[in-house]
């Protein structure tokens, strides 16, 4: 049974590395990202919610006065 051949796998793995690696860098450096980036601010803004609005209470069974 014949040997796997792997001389080349060296320069096809380094070389497959360099060529990603080169198109990648091409792939980042054709985006545009801003220069400055300014900070947004948000205002809090009360809504109202309509639970807010109404007396509600929760019972819970175990503190209720046994029957």
């Amino acid at each position: 049974m014949p040997q796997l051949d792997t001389s080349t796998w060296f320069i096809t793995i380094l070389s497959s590395t360099i060529t990603l690696f080169a198109l990648m860098q091409l792939k980042i450096s054709s985006l545009n990202f801003p220069l400055n980036p300014s900070i947004k601010t948000t205002e809090l803004t009360k809504k109202d919610n309509p639970w807010e609005s109404k007396w509600t209470k929760i019972y819970s069974p175990l503190l209720l006065p046994p029957q």
